[in-house]
């Protein structure tokens, strides 16, 4: 069993991502953004993090880059959908930036839950 950070701010998202995770037997901690997601990774230990990339407060790139310089040996995984534009390349930018996943919106659960588990130790 993992313990595993979900930051989005999209709250079926976080329910969609947790329902899964959970039913695979993983603790799962939600964050509604980056702020609040970087706040819960103070304190805890987490095994891998889920993070959206377009979110208000703090987005998922400057997320990323805090998360890998703070704690580089914990895997990030970036799930976006595009922008309002619908413009995918923001995950090319997180995997260069140190994400060690991508998932692209929509996913269905079974390549969520195996993204997750290929990045845990």
């Amino acid at each position: 069993m993992a313990k595993i950070l979900v930051i989005d701010d999209d709250a079926m998202v976080r329910f969609s991502l947790k329902s899964v995770l959970e039913h695979a037997g993983h603790e799962v901690v939600e964050a509604e953004n980056g702020v609040d997601g970087l706040s819960k990774i103070t304190g805890q230990s987490f095994d891998v993090v889920v993070t959206d990339i377009i979110m208000p407060e703090k987005e998922g790139v400057g997320t990323i880059i805090e998360m890998k310089t703070r704690f580089p040996s914990l895997p990030v995984i970036a799930i976006s959908g595009g922008g309002p534009d619908g413009y995918t390349g923001y995950l090319e930018t997180a995997r260069a930036l140190g994400a060690d996943g991508i998932l692209e919106k929509p996913v269905t659960p079974e390549i969520r839950l195996d993204t997750v588990e290929a990045c845990l130790p």
